[in-house]
């Protein structure tokens, strides 16, 4: 049925202000607190290897995520960061029913390990080797995130030509470089021994033994000469040396030095007391009667035989004649009809050179020398 065309109109004219009154009410509540429209979330997603302090330790793909849909987004596409960098800010805003949301996220890459250097206490101690304890500081470098730490270490034994002190460096990221020095170690002296000293005329023969890594021998003698405190005789590889230039009973000291490659140095002393042409006993040597001593000297060329003479206190009480240069003494003995016996005392004694037969008497014009001893109980 038909109605009022100006009623209708008027009716309608009230509809459409009710509707726009609802759908203004409808705007009101909806930005009321507690409403459901809100500004969207923004997250970073991350794919990397996290170190320490915040720094990633690979390559780093960033992407973001919303807590649902937006009607726009700025700056939020997907990167890979591939360099080293102390730090690349990322920036991602995003809309939803008139609000916006920002978020700023800077990230920080490391993926080189510090370069590391040695420092050493000390260089080699000698030709490229160390004979004492070693000791090495271990130090890094770090362009992006900076050194963390670094070790040191010390070396003492055991002797090798490949000896090692290992260390490290650590970046402040997490990045670890380990390192190490290799160097070659002795701290063992060779060996020296079997080390004698054998009487000559106003000389000595120096002689020795030594172990297989000695590579040079020195010897030394105090007094010296020239006056000096003490002199070398001696440098090489050989096993002897023979000083000569002594003054009879004059009481030196020999040095007899094994240094091996790394300089490590052992010693053995000698004391040795200087005779002429009479060698044994040596002059001023102390004996028990109990322990006759068996006379010694050098021998002469041409020499058929020797006379020995034997004084004490002023008197002759021995001669004899032997066809070696050497004379042992007895504890009791006849002389000129007479027993003597060897008792305590200062003895002096003399060897002269005799040529062709005992009988003809021919001796050099002078004794090779004279010496003494002395007996005790």
């Amino acid at each position: 049925m038909a109605g009022n065309p100006r009623l209708l109109r008027r009716r309608d004219r009230l509809g459409f202000r009710r509707s726009a009154f609802l759908c203004a009410l409808a705007g009101m509540l909806l930005l009321a607190p507690g409403a459901t429209a809100a500004a969207p979330v923004v997250t970073p997603v991350l794919f990397g290897t996290l170190g320490l302090n915040g720094w990633y330790t690979s390559n780093l793909t960033i992407n973001w995520q919303f807590d649902g849909p937006v009607e726009t987004s700025t700056g939020c596409g997907a990167d890979t960061i591939y360099a080293d960098t102390p730090g690349k800010t990322y920036t991602c805003s995003a809309t939803r029913d008139g609000f916006t949301t920002t978020v700023s996220k800077t990230f920080k890459v490391d993926k080189t390990v510090p370069a590391v250097n040695t420092v050493l206490e000390r260089g080699a101690d000698a030709n490229g080797w160390y004979n004492r304890p070693l000791a090495v500081a271990f130090v890094g470098t770090d362009t992006t995130s900076g050194i963390a730490n670094c070790t040191s270490g010390r070396y003492a034994g055991p002797d090798s030509t490949a000896a090692l002190i290992a260390g490290s460096c650590t970046d402040n990221a997490g990045n670890h470089n380990p390192a190490s020095f290799s160097f070659r170690y002795d701290s063992t002296p060779p060996s020296v021994f079997g080390t004698t000293a054998t009487h000559g005329n106003r000389s000595a023969q120096i002689s020795w033994r030594k172990s297989s890594d000695t590579k040079m021998v020195e010897v030394f003698r105090t007094p010296g000469r020239n006056g000096q405190g003490e002199s070398g005789i001696y440098r090489g590889t050989g096993n002897g040396v023979k000083d000569t230039g002594l003054v009879v009973g004059r009481s030196y000291e020999y040095r007899v030095i094994g240094v091996d490659e790394a300089e490590n140095r052992a010693e053995q002393k000698l004391g040795f007391v200087a005779t002429g042409a009479l060698l044994s006993p040596t002059p001023g040597l102390r004996i028990t009667m109990k322990s006759p001593p068996t006379l010694v000297w050098a021998p002469v060329k041409g020499a058929s035989y020797y006379n020995v003479q034997l004084i004490r206190a002023g008197r002759r009480i021995l001669s004899d004649w032997p066809a070696r240069h050497s004379f042992r003494l007895r504890r009791t003995w006849l002389y000129k009809g007479r027993r003597y016996r060897l008792q305590p005392g200062v003895y002096r004694w003399y060897v002269w050179p005799g040529y062709g037969r005992i009988s003809a008497a021919r001796y050099a014009p002078r004794p090779l020398g004279s010496s003494s001893f002395v007996v005790t109980k």
